[in-house]
């Protein structure tokens, strides 16, 4: 029995969006019923190409139902430039986490969504382009390039790893040495890119990082969540612990923990990578 987050099984029963819009401006479709999952996801656009709505249609598990539904909200009043950077991460976090083995159905709504902003723009769709590498896993229909790039934007180690997000592997498991020996490589040139990054900064006293969160959150981060219609107020600092407070459309917004994980990348990234962000209420 898979361990559901309670709003998995909310929108596994209640789901949000769900259905189709007529004459869509974007189309986005990954998947196959064949393999066991697949999702039509199709948007509706206004000024500045703004999701003003957008519906899902799912053949899945209730992960996929789920990742369908809260990807739905997670983009509506975005601009397709603020729902392109929405990773399958972004998806799993919104619903308070996905077992491992259903990591799967979050990337399926990245493809989903990659797809509909590609058919707007009139280019490939990323997940098109990966259909065109070697085919690994002949069951699902997995390609070696699809492989490598999930592996790199989720950290993989482990052929059970690669299963549970990709779903190569699951069936006769003829292909699982492949998918080993693409994981090699793979962690080789992480472990090489790790050894040629240059030292660690260093390290900064308790002014200087308060100073230069201070700094980000005004710089880098303030102006973004204002785009949205929202703000971020620096609340404490307790070691690497980063207590903040949301502000305007982000209070009580849907995709808060989106917001909060960017909060969080960005400051590890300017400040140091031990950073964590907790939101305070009120």
């Amino acid at each position: 029995m898979w361990d559901y987050t309670e709003k998995v099984k909310e929108l596994f029963l209640n789901p949000r969006n769900a259905g189709e819009i007529e004459n869509p401006d974007a189309v986005g479709e990954v998947g196959s019923i064949t393999c066991g999952d697949a999702l039509r996801l199709t948007l509706r656009l206004g000024e500045g190409e703004r999701i003003v709505d957008a519906k899902f249609k799912t053949f899945g598990c209730a992960s996929a139902i789920a990742s369908s539904s809260i990807l739905t909200e997670l983009i509506k009043g975005k601009t397709l430039e603020e729902a392109s950077r929405i990773t399958n991460r972004d998806i799993a976090a919104a619903l308070g986490g996905l077992p491992e083995e259903k990591m799967h159905c979050s990337v399926m709504g990245m493809e989903a969504l990659e797809a509909a902003i590609a058919s707007y723009r009139g280019v490939r769709p990323a997940a098109e382009v990966m259909e065109e590498g070697q085919l690994i896993c002949k069951c699902f229909g997995v390609t070696d390039t699809r492989i490598r790039r999930v592996v790199r934007e989720n950290g993989l180690r482990t052929v059970e790893q690669v299963t549970n997000y990709t779903k190569a592997g699951g069936g006769c498991s003829s292909c699982v040495m492949d998918i080993q020996d693409i994981l090699d490589e793979e962690l080789a040139a992480r472990e090489a890119a790790r050894t040629s990054q240059p030292p660690p900064p260093r390290k900064l006293t308790n002014l200087q990082k308060i100073s230069l969160i201070q700094q980000v959150i005004t710089d880098e981060i303030r102006p973004r969540l204002k785009g949205d219609g929202g703000d971020i107020d620096l609340v404490d600092v307790d070691g690497n612990k980063v207590h903040v407070s949301l502000r305007g459309m982000c209070t009580g917004c849907m995709a808060a923990p989106v917001t909060i994980s960017y909060v969080q990348d960005r400051l590890r990234e300017f400040v140091t990578p031990e950073i964590d962000v907790i939101v305070d209420e009120g």
